[in-house]
């Protein structure tokens, strides 16, 4: 935003927060936090799960709580990281793994909390067209002769032996290392036996005994990358596989939904520092991202499209509209005419979507676990002190009660009494059929078939130990 637009829009904020002094204490404005940082930059990644920021600001939530926000895209999700860092962004739009990943030591350290889970669900996998023809003759079809879903990995087996019969390597994307879409793609190929490599503390390639070789793409660059033959698949956020279905270049085969469903996505993030010099600062921008996670959800969605001609904006995703509505109004293409309702594609507050769960960021450390990025077993207590270093749920429900009392949500939105931990997720939502509890991270790891187990290690290319 140009500095005199934010000037200008600042004085206009005073000058109505004066005259509302006086109004009775149930209006909004009279409760105005009194923040210790009003201007403040987030950063963000161009996928439609930035939504959040977008409205927030779009529809003046940030400004209601005193704050003047600018909204800046980032190359790249270490890019974004970094700066979060280093303080030239205030938070950022983060892949849930990052601030655990940080906190741990994992990269680049530095402790990153986040008070707001910013959505469930919205990946997908896409393959190429030509990987497409090959899975075909190991699908099965409905009497209308499209492909029965969800799409198993027992179809692209045959084809990643085929690629390894042939001395050819099967390259596929993902955004990040310890981004959701490394572990979805990860889980989604491990279920039908195909290896997608280990990480250790001497070689962070991803690689060790795999079948299929996974490494980095930055979202926006996977349908070129796809097309150029690079890669042959890729996991990554909307509009990027809907794209690939416009372009005629791949075909999406499966969601993250039908993965795990209503599996959580990105988080917001802020250091540890920056919530402790400013809580009220923090409470102020949680306050704002709930109300915006609520207007995308009301009323069944009906605030989609218009999310949609926000987020196709060149300052926000910047791709088509018909692109990012094909995903983020309930229904999904895959194969090109082969479009299905995904009502639950997008879900930004329902099913308590903004409450950030330990048992959420607790999956993610046993995966980093499973595949060697958290190179050693862990007790289950370990487990559960980093979920609750990182994870706030103390700050986002103290913002969620002051919402309730202004009159902006109402107080069944939300898990008050939680302690912190989803129920444990049933063998039925999970792709392999394998129920997830959060409370139980060493039995759920170990029962996992591909991955590490208790105390093994990953040593040069063998896994050693027990």
């Amino acid at each position: 935003m140009a500095k005199s637009m934010k000037i200008s829009r600042r004085v206009a904020l005073g000058a109505l927060m004066a005259a509302t002094a006086l109004m009775p204490a149930g209006n909004a404005y009279a409760e105005m936090l009194d923040v210790e940082k009003d201007e403040l930059t987030f950063g963000f990644i161009k996928l439609t799960d930035m939504a959040p920021l977008a409205v927030a600001y779009e529809l003046g939530y940030f400004e209601d709580e005193g704050l003047f926000v600018t909204l800046e895209p980032q190359a790249n999700w270490k890019v974004l990281l970094d700066r979060v860092i280093t303080g030239e962004l205030d938070g950022a739009h983060m892949l849930a793994g990052q601030p655990l990943a940080a906190t741990i030591g994992f990269g680049t350290k530095a402790h990153i909390v986040t008070p707001f889970s910013m959505d469930l669900n919205g990946n997908g996998i896409t393959v190429s067209n030509e990987i497409w023809d090959m899975m075909k003759p190991h699908l099965e079809m409905q009497d209308d002769g499209k492909p029965v879903h969800p799409i198993k990995t027992s179809a692209l087996k045959p084809v990643v032996d085929q690629f390894q019969d042939e001395g050819k390597p099967f390259n596929m994307g993902m955004v990040f290392p310890v981004s959701t879409h490394n572990y979805e793609l990860r889980y989604w190929l491990a279920s039908g036996d195909i290896h997608p490599g280990f990480y250790s503390d001497s070689d962070i390639s991803g690689q060790i005994m795999a079948d299929a070789l996974l490494s980095v793409t930055p979202p926006p660059q996977m349908p070129a990358t796809l097309e150029a033959g690079t890669i042959h698949g890729y996991c990554v956020g909307e509009p990027w596989n809907q794209q690939a279905v416009f372009k005629g270049i791949g075909v999406p085969v499966i969601t993250d939904y039908e993965i795990w469903k209503n599996n959580p996505e990105k988080v917001f993030g802020l250091t540890k520092e920056f919530t402790e010099e400013n809580p009220n600062t923090t409470l102020a921008l949680t306050k704002a991202l709930i109300r915006a996670a609520k207007w995308l959800d009301e009323n069944n969605n009906a605030n989609r499209m218009e999310a949609v001609e926000i987020l196709a904006r060149s300052e926000y995703v910047g791709a088509d509209a018909e692109v990012i509505a094909n995903s983020m109004t309930g229904t999904f293409e895959y194969e090109k005419g082969d479009k299905r309702d995904v009502p639950d594609f997008n879900v930004f507050y329902r099913y308590y979507a903004t409450y950030p769960f330990y048992s959420d960021a607790i999956w993610y450390l046993t995966q980093m676990r499973r595949w060697g990025q958290i190179s050693e077993y862990k007790p289950d207590s370990w487990y559960d002190e980093v979920a609750k270093s990182v994870y706030r749920p103390d700050i986002y429900l103290q913002a969620a009660e002051m919402l309730v009392e202004e009159g902006h949500v109402a107080k069944e939105d939300f898990p008050w009494d939680s302690d912190g931990y989803k129920a444990p997720t049933p063998a039925a939502d999970i792709i392999d059929g394998i129920p997830y509890d959060g409370k139980q991270p060493n039995a759920y790891i170990d029962s996992l078939p591909i991955g590490l187990k208790g105390k093994q290690v990953v040593t040069g290319s063998e896994v050693v130990g027990g």
